[in-house]
């Protein structure tokens, strides 16, 4: 009788993707995967395997009996927490083994203990250390003038307290489109930004792409966004000038994200001794392009 063929599901930002008749088994990437919980969930499987282990030395204990000093014979508890404090290497000195089966067994859990202690320091010191790129990126996307062209344009906050630096943007489409030998093919375009680097990420911007000639949105109507299943797809890449270390995030956007004959309000004030006010708040508001101003 065959197994059902498995499906695990993938995420990527808005998408999610259904894998079939994946033979990639999660349990032999088992650091990953504890990485990638969060911390409740990582101390939910810390605290299971902690009181698991106890659990499992504490039943051995009791099936030797007579083999750990001074422990009441049959007291689960005793010889729980008898293993709590080997487990440990703490040993209180009140309860010890007499016997060959209680030495070999609190031998064998010391060696658990110590390696249990050792992964568990590790995964925190790495779930700490890691830096996160904390962006903001606009929930639309919009389609306005920008100096008498049209210009596909979202916006981005560094919302830490220091600057980064050397930040990398990149844009890119996926649309639907007939060819030659099939119809519905995803075609990706790469699109050129105004610009892709900048040396310092203070605050906030606007990453802008101008739709030229040369551009595949070239003559792009809301329509046509939506009859080829459009999105797009940004990422960016900069260096946490605390840490020292390359950050990255992401942020995908579909053909219902886009506002077009949009723009993204003002939201920095220029004071009088040269400071810049920036307003947070109204990162993802756009308000409609005034005739006047095309």
């Amino acid at each position: 009788m065959k197994s059902r063929p498995r499906e695990i599901s993938v995420k990527s930002g808005k998408m999610e993707f259904i894998r079939k008749n994946s033979s990639h088994n999660q349990w032999r990437d088992f650091y990953r995967t504890v990485l990638l919980l969060s911390w409740p969930r990582f101390v939910l499987v810390v605290l299971g395997i902690y009181f698991g282990l106890n659990v499992i030395f504490a039943l051995a204990y009791l099936n030797g009996e007579d083999s750990i000093a001074e422990m009441p014979r049959g007291s689960f508890s005793s010889a729980f927490f008898f293993s709590v404090q080997t487990l440990s290497t703490v040993g209180f000195g009140h309860l010890h083994p007499i016997t060959t089966y209680g030495h070999v067994v609190t031998t064998i859990e010391i060696l658990v203990g110590m390696f249990f202690t050792a992964v568990v320091t590790g995964l925190i010191f790495v779930r700490f250390s890691r830096p996160a790129a904390n962006l903001l990126f606009s929930e639309p996307l919009v389609i306005c003038p920008f100096d008498g062209r049209p210009s596909l344009q979202f916006r981005v906050a560094n919302i830490q307290h220091q600057p980064m630096v050397e930040a990398e943007f990149r844009l890119m489409m996926v649309r639907k489109e007939d060819i030659q030998e099939e119809e519905g093919v995803r075609r990706f375009y790469t699109l050129k930004l105004e610009y892709s680097h900048l040396i310092m990420f203070p605050s906030a911007l606007t990453i802008r792409h101008i739709i030229d000639e040369q551009s595949p949105l070239y003559g792009i109507t809301e329509e046509q966004l939506s009859k080829s299943l459009t999105r797009f797809f940004t990422s960016i890449v900069c260096i946490d000038t605390v840490t020292q270390s390359s950050v990255q995030s992401q942020m995908d956007y579909s053909w219902q994200d886009v506002r077009f004959d949009h723009r993204f309000v003002e939201i920095y004030v220029e004071h009088e001794d040269g400071t810049l006010e920036v307003d947070y708040g109204r990162i993802h508001e756009t308000e409609p392009v005034a005739e006047n101003r095309r």
